[in-house]
Parts: structure tokens; sequence; C-alpha cells
């Protein structure tokens, strides 16, 4: 099971449009079996059974509730893209999986994904579907009930990995990599520049390296600091500012050195033999 974290969206129409191939609003409801898990506070004010009946353009719209109900809800770096969208992938030789399997594969990422707490009931609304063979799409708005915005864990994607092995191990499916080397094949060794650049790499990281840790907790200090009163509140948070548009800097100068180490040595030349060689590989006449 391949994980995937897709770019933030501002509405839930492109993702899900994505994970049923195709476009939102369509005619007709989704069947009983494309959602396969929901944000489990929906039983607590809808009719038994309600949720199979409704269409795509309902879906969208349970998911985009709370960006209408909270208007100036953001994260901490004033972003209102609060729609998450995470897809799973299986392996094209692994067994058609049962709703209840598919079940309890999303409830375990949407975890995993800080998207669903046990027993928080102002918690994301999210749903997961199940529209296309060997796949689900989680996609979950991050605003939650109460008007906050859901910080997810900066080690997310190690952490959706991680429960992706369990799940493989737990419902025997395949892991990823799991070819061998044929007989008499040789791997060849990562050189000594593919490897410095793999660790400058992981320091540029975006999405949980550790450069993107720090200046995502300065931008969040400075947000709190500048509606503090008074004016050294304001210049504080305006230097700390200016700390994480340096660490952005020092990410893109990483991950820019990082190409330079990866990229292929420029071919090389032929150089032209010495006059003087020449003149002794010439055949007599």
């Amino acid at each position: 099971m391949i994980t995937r974290v897709n770019e933030r969206t501002h509405t839930p129409h492109g993702p899900l449009s994505e994970a049923l191939g195709r476009a939102v609003p369509f005619v007709g409801g989704l069947t009983e079996h494309a959602v396969v898990a929901y944000w489990p506070g929906l039983d607590s004010y809808t009719l038994d059974d309600e949720q199979a009946t409704w269409t795509a353009k309902q879906w969208a719209e349970h998911l985009e509730d709370p960006l209408l109900e909270h208007p100036f809800a953001a994260s901490p770096q004033d972003d209102r893209r609060a729609i998450f969208h995470l897809d799973a992938r299986l392996h094209p030789d692994d067994r058609e999986l049962s709703r209840a399997e598919w079940t309890e594969a999303a409830h375990r990422l949407a975890r995993a994904a800080d998207i669903e707490t046990p027993g928080d009931t102002n918690g994301c609304h999210w749903i997961a579907v199940q529209g296309k063979p060997g796949r689900l799409d989680l996609i979950a708005n991050l605003i939650r009930l109460d008007g906050t915005w859901q910080r997810q864990p900066a080690d997310l994607l190690r952490r959706l990995s991680d429960e992706a092995r369990l799940i493989e191990e737990d419902l025997r499916l395949t892991p990823p990599r799991t070819a061998t080397p044929q007989q008499g094949s040789i791997q060849k060794a990562p050189t000594a520049s593919t490897q410095f650049a793999r660790v400058l790499a992981q320091f540029a990281n975006e999405q949980d390296g550790p450069l993107a840790t720090v200046r995502g907790l300065v931008e969040h200090t400075a947000h709190r600091i500048a509606h503090q009163p008074g004016a050294a509140s304001a210049d504080t948070a305006h230097r700390l500012e200016l700390i994480a548009h340096r660490l952005y800097g020092i990410q893109q100068d990483l991950q820019a050195a990082a190409t330079r180490l990866n990229a292929p040595p420029p071919p090389r030349t032929a150089v032209p033999a010495p006059p003087a060689v020449q003149a002794a590989t010439r055949q007599p006449r």
C-alpha cells in the first residue's frame, strides 16, 4: 500500500472528482459501497442509512460546511486551503478488499493523520471514498467544528507509511519493493554525491523536514505574538517573520545543492591528439 498526500485545496470538489473519476456534481446518489468511512459524529444527526443515498454534491457540501461556518479560520500560516486529500493505492497483485477491510484501513489512516481522534466531538469532517479499483481516497476539512485548525504531525509522511506497513501485515497485502534482483544482476552502489544529496534533500523537505518544522513553529509564534498589545510585540513578530523567511531561503538553497549533486556529469569531449602523435601514426605512402 502506497500512501500519497496531495496538495491542499480550497474546496473538496477537485479531490472528490479525482476519487470518483467523474466531475462533481453528477446526477444520482453514490452507490452504497462508494463511501466506506466518514466522520463518526455524522451518525448523531442523520437518519439510519441516510448516507447511502447522498449524492456526491451533498458529500462535497458536508465537507465544505466548516469553511462556511468559520469564514475567518485559517492555518498558523494564514492559509485557507483546508481540504486535505490522501490517497492510498494497493499493489496490482493484491486481492480485492471487502468493504469492512476498506473501512478499517480508512479509519486507521485517518487516525495516523490526526484527522480522527476517538472521543473528539469537535473533530474534522472527513470521508473515505473507494471509487476506483485498488484505491482509497481520504478527504477531510482541517477546520474543526469549534473553528480551530487541526494541526497535523510534523512526521505525517512517516506515520502514514508506518501505518500502511501495519495494514499490509494485518490484511496480508503486498508490501512495496518486494521484487528481488535477478540472478547475476549487480546493483550499483550509491555514490558519495548521491548520499550527500539525500541528506540535504531530507533537511530541505517541505513536508516533514526539520527546517520546515522549525519554520512552522517560528511562523506560529510570530502569528500569536502579533496579536499581543504593545509595539514591542509587533516588532518581535516582524523579526520572527524575517527569521522564518531566511529559513525558507535556506531550504531552497539546500534543495538546489541536492539537485546539483544528483545531476549527471557533463559528457566528455574527445581531445584531438597532438600533432607529433598524428605524424607518428600516419601510414607511409
